[in-house]
């Protein structure tokens, strides 16, 4: 007879992994392309939304626009000086409270319950190498990234 597997996890702890990501969809509207960036041990504020932000555009080189939710850092002092002071992104604010419309939140939730789901990492470390990697692989996969767009009841469709 089998045995059940015992899985070993450390408990009441309160390391974490924050994750910024965007997915970019071209003015051709047939590429879907991921962009992400992990910050193990801290939250997800203005300085690191602003150089996310900086990265993309420099990555994108072209005209953007950004559709985003109502986290706090997205709509921080420093946030917004910094669009101020940039031609592009122009930028919308989902509703409150809608992350069905936001794509994103369909990679992040098929990253969680597929891949990462059953991967116990008992350090920050380990957990960030594992979704840096998986998450790198999800990049390869532009049938999924276009699931996500799909999935959501946006106006924007692709080819």
């Amino acid at each position: 007879m089998g045995q059940t597997p015992v899985l070993h996890q450390r408990g009441a702890h309160h390391r974490k992994v924050s994750a910024i990501a965007a997915l970019c969809v071209n003015p051709q509207r047939n590429a879907v392309h991921l962009y992400f960036r992990l910050h193990p041990e801290s939250n997800i504020s203005a300085p690191q939304v602003t150089a996310f932000l900086a990265r993309l555009d420099a990555e994108l080189a072209a005209p953007w626009f950004l559709l985003w939710d109502r986290l706090n850092a997205h709509r921080a002092r420093r946030t917004r000086d910094f669009l101020v002071q940039h031609r592009w992104p122009k930028t919308w604010f989902f509703p409150s409270y809608a992350p069905e419309l936001n794509p994103v939140e369909y990679a992040w939730s098929w990253l969680k319950n597929n891949p990462l789901a059953n991967l116990v990492r008992l350090d920050v470390d380990s957990l960030s190498a594992a979704t840096r990697h998986h998450t790198r692989l999800l990049q390869r996969k532009p049938h999924l990234l276009r699931s996500f767009i799909h999935h959501s009841p946006l106006f924007l469709r692709l080819h």
